[in-house]
């Protein structure tokens, strides 16, 4: 546990200095002039004018080397200063903090539901393989995966919000406002989470220590949560690590589409205005994200893991 934690902890630094350098080298590659959308976010299109922006240039330094402004990034943020927005002037890690909230939650109610629609689905139907539940489920789980988050979302947004009229389509107001994009994207992980606990499940079932405990006259309910729901569970956590990408990847599109308050709504109008503190903080934060819940499902995996010796 404490290598794995030791290599954690390299890995984060590691995403710190390559997330910081590519989103610095891409930003800097975009078209356009850096200094005329950076003026353009602070009074607007219709206020903005060449001396605002050379203004805005000289009062960042924008004007100066790509490595002396790289290398200050850096050392600002060896002493956790992440900086400040180049258009609102605030603390970059005051907004994060305010946005990261707003995506966790997001994101946890998607997890929950997702594991509370797939995996007991998928234990079902792996019970009973070749059944029309498990044929059902492979036609839906394959469908709902291949549709892409924002198509899912207007789906849902004409259905629950146009056509019936029973939940708002976007804003972030009240409860309600949370349950379309925690939907859209709890619809994606259990697509996957239930193909994934489905499977699971037909190994656990078809295996000689299942049989065993069926042979020592134990009751089916028994002998699955003896010898099968936790190594189910494996595979199923372990998987969870790889849907992190997809959850990640995800909160970008549909806090966009649903107008949601989180990161991935502010790394989108961070990049359009060129708020380079802004997007770096928010790609770290992201990265850095991902490498704590990957380390928790390591840590969950090990105490579940029935191979322990003192499980």
């Amino acid at each position: 546990m404490i290598r794995l934690l030791g290599f954690r902890l390299l890995q984060a630094a590691m995403v710190a200095l390559l997330v910081g350098a590519l989103t610095f080298l891409l930003m800097t590659l975009l078209p356009g002039d850096a200094a005329y959308r950076i003026a353009a976010g602070r009074y607007g299109y219709d206020m903005v004018s060449s001396a605002a922006a050379e203004a805005v240039r000289a009062e960042l330094n924008l004007d100066q080397p790509l490595l002396w402004r790289f290398t200050a990034w850096i050392s600002d943020l060896l002493t956790l200063d992440l900086g400040n927005s180049l258009v609102t002037g605030e603390p970059v890690l005051h907004m994060i903090s305010h946005e990261l909230g707003s995506s966790v939650r997001l994101a946890v109610g998607a997890v929950a539901l997702s594991f509370l629609i797939g995996p007991p689905i998928g234990i079902i139907a792996g019970l009973r393989p070749g059944g029309l539940l498990d044929r059902g489920l492979l036609l839906l789980s394959t469908a709902t995966r291949a549709i892409p988050h924002f198509v899912m979302g207007v789906i849902l947004v004409l259905i629950f919000a146009v056509s019936l009229q029973l939940l708002p389509s976007a804003g972030h107001d009240s409860f309600a406002h949370s349950i379309l994009p925690t939907v859209t994207l709890a619809l994606g992980l259990a697509a996957v989470s239930s193909r994934v606990a489905r499977d699971a499940t037909t190994a656990v079932a078809s295996s000689a220590y299942y049989a065993f405990g069926q042979l020592k006259g134990l009751g089916g309910a028994t002998v699955f949560l003896c010898h099968g729901l936790r190594n189910i569970g494996v595979p199923v956590i372990t998987y969870l690590g790889v849907q992190l990408v997809y959850l990640i990847e995800g909160v970008v599109v549909v806090e966009t589409l649903f107008a949601w308050p989180g990161i991935g709504h502010g790394l989108v109008h961070a990049i359009f205005h060129r708020d380079l503190p802004m997007v770096q903080g928010t790609a770290l934060a992201m990265g850095l994200l991902f490498v704590l819940l990957n380390t928790c499902v390591d840590m969950a995996n090990h105490l579940i893991d029935p191979r322990r010796s003192d499980a």
